[in-house]
């Protein structure tokens, strides 16, 4: 479920894409990314990958600029899959896409993301599916703010029969000045056949650069249905509102 670098809870690339692109004359033809980062909970569309516990995340992306093609690859430790009744305790997301502008404000986004789960083991378990999932995406940008669609290819992390799950995320990164970003976001997932799954989420924040990192702090929460998202190792609802703090460095 692949990250941003505000360690909070939505896919990967959501504050790259929705940023304009920088003029293609100042930057070389292939660049490479690194980027590290702890969070106090690692939420993914709200709902915590981590018991409600820490994470360390880190990943590598590669851009083609005058194309606008990418790849990457990002990892976070997590304990979900474990607390299902399978195993395993890393999430490894491998992505691939184009990005773009379409005219001078508007910019565009799409590809495809996989969440790997390795030794997960899922499908053994009784009335779960594989927890690994393949999502297609499309994104369009104006100034800070975007809008997002999710659809997955597979079952949906773990859940029988719902392949062509979607998810839609909108939402804006708003710089202040001084370093800081304000961050919004409101998302819905809609699981397929599984009505009790389905839930909002959304997340209001502020991301500060202080140089040598990017520190960030945000209320998120869910509306989800607390039997379904009750964690099975202490009961904990895994979509209840908290504050999340992370820091990250990109390099």
């Amino acid at each position: 479920m692949k990250h941003t670098v505000l360690t909070l809870a939505t896919p990967a690339i959501v504050l790259a894409l929705a940023a304009p692109l920088h003029a293609q004359e100042t930057q070389p033809d292939n660049s490479v990314t690194f980027n590290a980062a702890v969070t106090s909970d690692y939420r993914y569309r709200g709902i915590s990958q981590t018991r409600l516990q820490p994470a360390l995340q880190g990943g590598a992306d590669y851009t083609h600029n005058p194309t606008g093609l990418y790849a990457g690859t990002w990892l976070s430790t997590i304990k979900w899959t474990k607390d299902a009744g399978g195993g395993g305790d890393v999430e490894w997301d491998l992505y691939a896409g184009k990005r773009g502008q379409l005219g001078a404000d508007v910019s565009y986004d799409a590809g495809v993301l996989a969440y790997v789960y390795p030794s997960n083991g899922l499908k053994d378990v009784p009335g779960a599916a594989d927890a690994d999932t393949t999502e297609v995406y499309g994104q369009l940008g104006y100034g800070p703010a975007y809008a997002k669609y999710s659809l997955a290819l597979t079952n949906l992390f773990g859940y029988v029969d719902s392949r062509h799950s979607g998810y839609l995320d909108v939402g804006a990164n708003v710089d202040l000045g001084g370093g800081f970003t304000l961050n919004l976001h409101a998302g819905r997932q809609d699981v397929r056949h599984h009505d009790a799954a389905s839930y909002t989420d959304y997340k209001a924040g502020v991301t500060k650069d202080v140089g040598i990192a990017s520190l960030s702090v945000a209320f998120v929460g869910t509306n989800a249905d607390e039997t379904a998202y009750a964690s099975p190792a202490n009961g904990k609802f895994l979509g209840k509102k908290a504050l999340v703090v992370g820091a990250s460095k990109t390099f």
